[in-house]
């Protein structure tokens, strides 16, 4: 017994002094990320006027102590997020004396409360990209030690960003979660659209940096407190040309989102357009849509998630709609029974109305449609931009890198059927 005693003993004191170095490293650890924090100095270069408050001071001290009064102190200033951007005032008698930046959290020094007067306090405004600003005010002489200010997320925010392009013509779309009034203005270079009390998320970060066309150089986005400011800049030739903005708005209820558009029309060329788009049509040939060119169209389709390609291909009002009923056309044309065949069996002859509906409704699944649009899109397009045209009509919300990835997979697919002869 003694010895299961003794036994017994041992390990408690080997289990304690594992406790007591986990303990230590953790106390390590906690002092290493506060000396992290950086200290903010915020005692004013003069010392406030005498008045009876340093004669109050003197009798105070007897009771608080010397330190209390006469020695700096420091407030803590967290927020949540972690990160926030922080701006601070020291002011006195409604002045300004100091004003100091930082990140939280941050330590910020404040003078002896000797030196305190009555109307000294810290202002401190708090704001973080995607959150309201915040702000709010402490006396001088405080007996906190902590500051902790919650952030609440701003109203709106931009989900997703739609960008598309074909036959000349440009159509941005911003999908936010509450409804957006949308106000481009015209700049030396392009435009910019404010969005107020907006928010970006994460998927339209990684989805600007790739949105090129003959009309859009280059776009980015730039969160000014509240409201998010987005940059469009032209291409060189679509500065020179006559640029019209035209503004729609929708509604997206499968998805709860609102789409606030904003088309760029050259003021001349619609009808040239119009007359290249039926040309290139005319050139189509029936390999197009055939052969290894069905695995191209298979891989694409496959890689896709199904409700977003059914949103950019089904008609709803886009400039792009008459191209894309016109590609279903010419799909059932270049067939051998001149009927489009779906992945779920069912055909439909779209030299009838109500069937060439009834396939423009499920054109997600049409069979070659996704290698006819590539082959119209090459036929329209200059080679630097087809790929970037080609999911501007398919996958215009898609990530472009994505979208590449995508392009690659399918074209090996492509490349290998046809190496099999």
């Amino acid at each position: 017994m003694r010895g299961r005693q003794r036994l017994t003993f041992v390990f408690g004191c080997l289990l304690f002094g594992l406790l007591g170095n986990a303990l230590a490293a953790g106390l390590a650890f906690s002092e290493e990320r506060d000396d992290e924090i950086e200290v903010v100095d915020m005692t004013p270069d003069e010392a406030p006027s005498l008045s009876m408050r340093h004669i109050t001071t003197g009798l105070g001290s007897l009771l608080k102590g010397r330190d209390h009064y006469y020695t700096p102190h420091e407030i803590l200033v967290e927020t949540t997020p972690n990160g926030a951007f922080i701006d601070l005032f020291y002011v006195r008698s409604n002045f300004q004396k100091r004003f100091e930046q930082a990140e939280s959290p941050v330590r910020v020094v404040l003078p002896p409360r000797s030196e305190s007067g009555d109307r000294d306090s810290l202002t401190i405004r708090v704001f973080a990209e995607g959150y309201r600003q915040k702000s709010l005010s402490v006396k001088a002489n405080t007996t906190d030690e902590k500051v902790v200010i919650d952030l609440e997320p701003l109203p709106n925010e931009l989900v997703a960003l739609a960008h598309q392009y074909f036959g000349g013509r440009t159509s941005l779309v911003f999908l936010t979660r509450e409804p957006l009034t949308v106000r481009p203005t015209k700049t030396a270079d392009g435009m910019t659209v404010i969005l107020t009390e907006t928010a970006q998320s994460p998927q339209v970060t990684a989805a600007l940096a790739g949105m090129r066309s003959p009309i859009v150089a280059g776009m980015e986005s730039q969160q000014l407190g509240e409201d998010l400011l987005m940059k469009i800049a032209l291409a060189e030739e679509a500065k020179s040309a006559e640029i019209d903005f035209r503004l729609r708005s929708d509604y997206d209820a499968a998805r709860d989102l609102h789409a606030s558009s904003v088309d760029l029309v050259p003021k001349n060329g619609q009808a040239r357009a119009v007359s290249r788009a039926k040309s290139a049509l005319a050139q189509l040939r029936p390999y197009a849509v055939s052969g290894c060119s069905l695995e191209f169209d298979r891989a694409v389709r496959e890689q896709i998630e199904p409700g977003a390609l059914s949103r950019a291909l089904t008609p709803n009002g886009k400039f792009t709609d008459p191209y894309l009923r016109a590609a279903m056309r010419r799909l059932g044309e270049l067939t051998a029974n001149k009927k489009v065949v779906f992945t779920d069996g069912s055909q439909f002859d779209p030299r009838v109305p109500i069937e060439l509906e009834a396939a423009l409704i499920q054109a997600a699944g049409a069979k070659g449609y996704l290698a006819l649009l590539r082959a119209f899109v090459a036929e329209m397009e200059p080679g630097s931009h087809r790929d970037e045209t080609f999911r501007s009509l398919i996958a215009p919300e898609l990530d472009p890198a994505e979208f590449s990835r995508i392009m690659v997979t399918a074209n090996e697919s492509e490349q290998v059927c046809r190496a099999k002869g």
